[in-house]
């Protein structure tokens, strides 16, 4: 397995897209270092599932990024993936979830990038891989906090990318459109009931509207990518960012 003896750090990998990732990696032979929430027998059978360990840091908190960092040791692949929405006007946006969203989908990846390059540095390799958004390429209405912080996550991946150009490491964003996740999924019986509409009017003609293939990306595709920059061959793939949004952001 070509990522053996390799350590990968995956933030929000107790479900989703993370997840994903994280059996992904674990499937190439790198060793999982799960972060998140969730139920802990949950957890306890995923670190079992991955031979993983689990860090519950508070990813808001630049202490306990540090502490989890400490903790994790040398990591060769990290991938940011943490993240939350908040959905309002701006004249109405709450402050506290404006700076929660921004620290967490967006600070976050700065304090993890900042305590693994060293150690990638040293070793001539690494590789950082920052799961942003089809909302890093394009705007949708209400949602100032999380485009701004998926922009900010795209202009932070190309700057790092060729700050680190010549050392063996590199930086790479994968931007999403609506993935099949249960968060995702468990969203259709309250939107059907307020707006009065099917199950398949409320995939089609509200999740999918910007989808022009209708269809939900999957966790694992996403998970396929990562592995893929992950590569030898992929040592030439830096300061990019993939869409797997089917083709929302091509229109």
């Amino acid at each position: 397995m070509f990522l053996s003896g390799k350590r990968a750090l995956v933030t929000g990998s107790t479900s989703g897209i993370g997840l994903a990732i994280a059996r992904s990696l674990h499937a190439g032979g790198a060793e999982i270092v799960l972060n998140g929430f969730g139920d802990e027998s949950e957890i306890a059978a995923l670190t079992q599932e991955l031979s993983a360990s689990h860090s519950a840091a508070d990813l808001t908190d630049a202490d306990a990024i540090e502490g989890m960092m400490k903790d994790a040791g040398g990591i060769d692949i990290l991938v940011n993936n943490a993240g939350m929405q908040h959905v309002a006007p701006v004249d109405e946006f709450p402050p506290a979830q404006w700076d929660r969203i921004i620290a967490l989908n967006l600070t976050a990846a700065f304090h993890t990038v900042r305590h693994v390059v060293p150690g990638m540095k040293e070793k001539g390799w690494g590789r950082i891989i920052n799961t942003a958004s089809a909302h890093s390429l394009v705007a949708s209405p209400f949602k100032s906090a999380y485009n701004a912080s998926k922009h900010g996550i795209a202009g932070f991946t190309k700057t790092i990318a060729l700050e680190l150009a010549q050392t063996g490491v590199t930086a790479n964003c994968i931007s999403p459109g609506y993935v099949w996740t249960p968060l995702i999924e468990g969203q259709i019986p309250d939107t059907m009931k307020a707006r009065g509409l099917s199950r398949e009017e409320v995939i089609n003609d509200v999740l999918l509207a910007k989808q022009p293939t209708k269809k939900f990306v999957q966790p694992e595709e996403i998970g396929a990518l990562a592995v893929f920059l992950c590569r030898e061959e992929a040592g030439n793939v830096t300061g990019a960012n993939w869409s797997v949004d089917g083709g929302w952001t091509a229109e």
